[in-house]
């Protein structure tokens, strides 16, 4: 499918407030409210993202606590009230899967009521029906991004949940129903930013970069802190970005930084509609704080959508400790592979028969020699100590429970020709040494969906909250 930009009223700029990087993490009120100074047409911020991990999507929790969640969003629909324009949210509850967004709103009723205002909501919901994705995946309508999972027409109905990743199109639905809030599931987070100036007439290169650059909030700073706000303005053939708040500044660098933040190509970033084509981009300061972008321009390409699934990979149970022994460090590979064959060996004795070895999975994260880094880590220097976490997985809780158990002893004891008689190199962090993870999920769709219409995957509802408009 193409979209076809529908402009509304015309604007020569379009300016907005980015509020945070993450609805979550902290809004500074103060420079908020005096960003509204510059008389922004709106306000914008993500909240969720890929980031934290598959366990938002595939539990339908958040990463963040509501009452952070709460203060934020009441601080920033104050902002938006007191200037009587739209705020948009996105990506809402982290994952921005249906409960997610049902999540927000009990959250955003509770603040509309409290401060007895009367608003009118829209909400954008993007989880996907596992049969209308098999149906595209039969059709041969769902591609492959790279690096993406191999995958079957059976992933999506073992998934727990699967959203697409909105881009402006539904956003701009909302907008035009004259709506006070947007609360929006899974989105792209530019698309947040850009919405608004396309449907204005305003150019699609530089609403799509600006909002690449503002979406993380003051990150976009040169020595960023969280005391702050990023005030953007789009007009025909430029942006400007800077932020409101003490020792905040953006100059060319940060903004050129940003740019190239979480993209594997620097020059082109791929969205629903098109390709933000950074080749002929420039920077240039405007003053010692503000940045002047130019050249931004956007390629046209066929409508798709990515998606994002999760499915539980079972049940997991772990026990941290640490080594302090010197001998043991020097040969540590050695003894814990030793060690993790005597375990094998115990689970197959113990639980041969409810369990085999391609069942369940156990891993050792050895903290203090690549743990952090894995097999990219280029500094083998070990220190003198190490921690150990302990992880199993299995099919069920009792299963990952009991073999993690069997994990200790083995740890405690396990002999080194150095050390003559009974030893104990192992030191556990907790007691009892066993802490159960319950179930955890795995990513298992990196692809993009060909729908026919963005409205065959997006869905869009207008509700009244706290009394007639």
């Amino acid at each position: 499918m193409t979209v076809n930009i529908e402009i509304t009223e015309r604007l020569d700029e379009a300016r907005f407030i980015s509020a945070t990087g993450a609805l979550g993490v902290g809004v500074h009120e103060p420079s908020l409210m005096a960003a509204l100074e510059s008389r922004p047409h709106f306000i914008a911020c993500d909240a969720g993202s890929t980031d934290a991990g598959p366990f938002a999507l595939g539990s339908g929790r958040a990463a963040f606590s509501r009452a952070a969640v709460k203060s934020d969003a009441a601080a920033v629909l104050r902002a938006g009230n007191k200037a009587d324009i739209p705020v948009l949210i996105g990506s809402v509850g982290t994952a921005g899967s249906d409960i997610h967004v049902d999540w927000m709103m009990d959250i955003v009723r509770e603040i509309i009521e409290e401060h007895g205002w009367s608003k009118r909501v829209a909400i954008l919901k993007s989880q996907q029906d596992p049969a209308y994705l098999e149906a595209l995946y039969n059709a041969g309508r769902i591609k492959p991004l790279n690096p993406a999972p191999e995958i079957d027409g059976g992933v999506f109905a073992r998934s727990s949940r699967i959203v697409g990743m909105m881009g402006v199109e539904p956003l701009q639905a909302a907008l035009k129903e004259g709506v006070d809030i947007v609360i929006a599931g899974r989105c792209s987070d530019p698309a947040l930013f850009a919405a608004f100036p396309i449907m204005h007439g305003l150019p699609e290169g530089l609403s799509w970069h600006a909002g690449k650059v503002v979406e993380c909030g003051t990150l976009a700073c040169e020595m960023p802190r969280k005391e702050g706000v990023i005030v953007g303005t789009i007009r025909p053939n430029e942006m400007l970005i800077g932020p409101v708040g003490d020792n905040l500044r953006c100059t060319p660098l940060s903004i050129a930084a940003h740019s190239l933040y979480e993209n594997g190509d620097p020059y082109l970033h791929t969205e629903c509609s098109g390709i933000l084509d950074l080749t002929n981009s420039k920077f240039e300061p405007v003053d010692e704080k503000t940045v002047r972008v130019t050249g931004s321009a956007f390629r046209d390409k066929p409508f798709t959508v990515k998606l994002e699934g999760a499915e539980q990979l079972g049940f997991q149970s772990v026990m941290i400790g640490g080594i302090r022994d010197p001998y043991i460090i020097r040969q540590l590979d050695n003894w814990l592979g030793k060690v993790t064959e005597y375990i094998h060996r115990s689970v197959e004795h113990v639980l041969g028969d409810q369990i085999t070895r391609d069942q369940y999975r156990l891993v050792f994260h050895i903290y203090g020699k690549n743990a952090v880094m894995g097999s990219l880590e280029t500094e083998q220097t070990a220190g003198h100590e190490v921690g150990i976490v302990t992880e199993v997985t299995a099919p069920t809780q009792e299963l990952a429970t009991q073999i993690v158990k069997m994990c200790r002893q083995p740890l405690l004891h396990a002999p080194i020709p150095e050390w003559k008689g009974a030893i104990t190199g192992f030191a556990c962090l907790h007691n009892p040494a066993e802490l159960e993870r319950g179930p955890i999920w795995r990513f298992n769709l990196n692809h993009v969906a060909e729908p026919d219409d963005w409205r065959d995957m997006f869905r869009l509802e207008i509700v009244q909250i706290g009394g007639a408009a």
